[in-house]
């Protein structure tokens, strides 16, 4: 239909300007995909192509944080790739009618994440800071950790982000520009290898990936304009507004809707 791509443009440039300035966009991008009748898998899929451009950007932006940790790279990016090719075949595996019972679940674990995401990450960097000269098995526990996160975003790209930062402050890093350097790389890196893989199965729908992709890099742009003068509190109270309802809604279509009757 005619609004559709206008519809898809305007989800992503909302989705860019919330992601540019507080992180959460797939809350609104994610949904859009599915209101316009892309398949679930395929919704999740197409989502994750359409923020990659994003990552890609703020990674390269952030390159001079990046240089900082430059030894542990190697590492983060080897852990991150074999994590997002994990989850995407997982993804793939996953029958449309179990994905689509899962994705209120999904959700509601983003929404949570999103609220507390900032209270879990300052208890974890406390904790870092405290046991800052970890075991062996501490060291270990951040490689399965960094690797758990890394499928979960080759499977399910909302609230990535959140999750990212809190395994970085549990590995001990307090530089915020550094772990948002940190964090856009290891998005990334999981998106590509997930796309590559998604590409390879045809499950991306690709005019409403680059619409959606298009709306966020407008709205990306756009936000580096607003971003000072938008109050921080109400775009968080925004997004946890809307990631609020949408996850109510979901759980209302997957489990209360009525069926067809015969």
């Amino acid at each position: 239909m005619t609004y559709q791509p206008l519809f898809l443009f305007g989800a992503g440039f909302l989705g860019g300007m919330l992601n540019a300035i507080a992180g959460g966009g797939s809350f609104i991008t994610f949904p859009a995909l599915l209101l316009v009748g892309v398949p679930p898998v395929s919704a999740n899929a197409t989502n994750t192509f359409a923020s990659c451009a994003g990552y890609l950007s703020g990674s390269y932006a952030l390159r001079r944080e990046l240089a900082a940790c430059r030894t542990q790279l190697p590492r983060i990016i080897g852990i991150s790739a074999i994590g997002g090719g994990l989850g995407a075949l997982l993804l793939l595996q996953t029958p449309e009618s179990i994905f689509r019972q899962a994705i209120p679940w999904l959700l509601l674990f983003a929404t949570l994440l999103f609220i507390f995401g900032g209270r879990i990450n300052r208890n974890l960097r406390d904790f870092a800071t405290r046991y800052r000269h970890a075991s062996l098995l501490g060291g270990l526990l951040l490689v399965l950790l960094l690797a758990g996160v890394s499928v979960y975003g080759g499977f399910f790209n909302a609230g990535l982000g959140i999750i990212i930062l809190s395994y970085l402050a549990l590995a001990g890093y307090n530089d915020i520009n550094t772990m948002n350097g940190v964090k856009l790389l290891i998005s990334t890196v999981v998106s590509l290898v997930a796309i590559l893989l998604f590409i390879y199965d045809g499950m991306i729908a690709w005019f409403a990936g680059i619409t959606v992709m298009l709306g966020t890099l407008a709205g990306g742009y756009m936000a580096a304009h607003l971003s000072r003068r938008l109050s921080q509190r109400s775009v968080r109270s925004f997004i946890i507004f809307a990631g609020s309802v949408i996850t109510l809604y979901f759980f209302y279509e997957t489990y209360f809707q009525p069926g067809p009757t015969g």
